[in-house]
């Protein structure tokens, strides 16, 4: 099942964390994307970590990632299916010994995504092999091992067998795998239904422990992602421990013994039906649940926000003060991620996005609220030049985040390097002038690497043009390239005007 993951991980994990982002909008679109992600990746805990490194790094925000959350755990259930309806049902293991040995030989001698999907060919028939294996050795078990050698079905014999299962999980570190073997111990008499149920249980729950792990040393919200992971998955296990008596009388009320005799079908049904209900009855109340993890790891307020004090704002100008700095601070963050963007690192960091755009909605709501007298004065003008530079500042935002494709194209073309060295010289300076509180010098630096993109954007539209028209560079491309060079253009503009208006709002306050 390593094998397996790991191959499909190479193959699309890439696309799936893309997806993860881009089609989380509601907590039922998260949960869908979830169940999809975690079937084609067959890794829960893959899935999980991706989340709670996309909230650590601010790429997405806690309450959002709680869906894909919620669904990873029905995602998994599909390799118990296969295992029941496939692995179990039909021997398999020869009839797989080709496909292992096609997938190991693109995986030593084919290159990119053909040798992953070699890999995960060569994990997916390992697995039938595998529990051809299990079947064989535990049909080697008659009479030694049988339901009467594990705890009893009494409340305490199941807590037991749950704790069997948490254990198992935390050796094996695949839950996947547990479930197999519960299925194959199932299927061959070693145990009952009832005793299964447990296990698969306790390995839902102990699967949890990877993401718990990968918090640590993280932010707020990366610890409010993994144990979010943890709370969920132990709310479903009891939910599930009350499920089974209740399963177990409409299974046998339907078909009459049919739960001894296909006891396998029975327990990944079950594995299913309790993990669906848990996102069913969750999902109303994501808002909530994301309160209470939020209230368990509470948010530590960024130093640059700490004074924004609501006792300030019966002193507008000293109020405004404390909004300006706080921009300047957000200001400092977004550069620095501008210019990590076009040299693809160097001593530049990229912002945690998310992040930085809830703080700049936290200065804004802050701004909201203070209130001027006259609508004239210093404080006015202050207040009208920070609200203009927020709008740009919101602007610069979102062509960071959903343009950063853009800023990849700048990067890697030729064609602009020369404009590209223009704002990395700029760049730095503008971020060494808001550092000492020259916003003038910072605007007047700003405006000049503005108007210098501006006026050679015609020509490098035009050369652009003429290589898509000669065939050099086919339209696909150039349109892309053509759109880098708006970019440029555009994020300069925004510089610009924040630089500017910043300046403004310290001339009004005679700094």
């Amino acid at each position: 099942m390593i094998i397996m993951t790991e191959g499909l991980q190479t193959l699309a994990g890439d696309a799936m964390r893309k997806a993860l982002v881009r089609f989380t909008h509601t907590p039922l679109s998260g949960a869908i994307t979830g169940a999809v992600s975690t079937a084609i990746l067959q890794s829960s805990s893959a899935t999980t970590v991706a989340v709670v490194g996309f909230v650590g790094a601010g790429l997405m925000g806690f309450p959002e990632s709680l869906g894909i959350i919620f669904g990873a755990n029905i995602g998994t259930t599909l390799k118990g299916w296969l295992v029941a309806t496939l692995g179990l049902q039909y021997q398999l293991g020869l009839l797989m010994l080709p496909l292992i040995f096609v997938g190991a030989f693109m995986r030593l001698f084919l290159h990119g995504r053909k040798a992953a999907a070699g890999y995960a060919l060569a994990g997916f028939a390992i697995i039938f092999v595998g529990i051809d294996l299990l079947q064989q050795g535990m049909s080697g078990l008659e009479g030694l091992v049988s339901p009467e050698n594990f705890p009893p079905d009494t409340w305490f014999g199941r807590l037991q067998l749950v704790l069997l299962g948490l254990t198992a999980t935390l050796i094996t570190q695949s839950s996947s795998a547990g479930v197999a073997a519960a299925l194959t111990a199932v299927y061959t008499g070693a145990i009952n239904f009832q005793q299964a149920a447990a296990l698969v249980i306790g390995m839902d729950v102990g699967t949890t422990v990877t993401a718990a792990m990968a918090t640590i040393g993280g932010t707020v919200g990366a610890r409010r992602a993994g144990f979010s992971h943890v709370i969920y998955n132990v709310f479903t296990g009891l939910g599930a421990m009350l499920l089974i008596t209740p399963f177990t009388w409409v299974w046998e009320s339907i078909s009459s013994g049919s739960l001894h005799r296909h006891a396998e079908i029975a327990l990944v049904a079950f594995h299913t039906t309790f993990n669906s209900l848990g996102v069913i009855i969750i999902l109303p109340f994501t808002t909530q649940f994301a309160r209470l993890v939020e209230r368990l790891f509470p948010e530590t307020i960024p130093e640059h926000l700490q004074h924004l004090d609501k006792a300030l704002l019966e002193q507008p100008s000293v109020a405004l003060t404390q909004a300006q700095t706080a921009l300047s601070h957000e200001f400092n963050l977004l550069l620095q991620h501008i210019a990590a963007l076009l040299a693809d690192g160097g001593p530049y960091q990229l912002a945690p996005l998310f992040r930085l755009q809830a703080d700049l909605q936290k200065i804004h709501n802050y701004v909201d609220l203070i209130h001027v007298r006259e609508m004239a004065g210093s404080d006015w003008e202050r207040l009208v030049a920070l609200i203009h530079a927020m709008d740009h500042m919101t602007r610069l935002h979102e062509r960071c985040a959903e343009e950063e494709y853009r800023a990849k194209i700048a990067r890697e073309t030729q064609t602009f390097a020369e404009q590209r060295e223009v704002m990395l010289t700029a760049i730095p300076r503008i971020i060494s002038e808001v550092g000492k509180g020259d916003w003038a010098a910072a605007a007047q630096q700003a405006d000049q690497m503005h108007h210098l993109l501006h006026d050679k954007e015609s020509a490098y539209r035009q050369a652009v043009i003429s290589r898509m028209g000669g065939g050099e560079i086919d339209v696909p491309v150039g349109t892309r390239q053509l759109q880098a060079i708006r970019w440029l253009r555009r994020v300069s503009h925004h510089i610009a005007r924040v630089s500017g208006y910043v300046s403004q709002s310290m001339l009004a306050a005679g700094k």
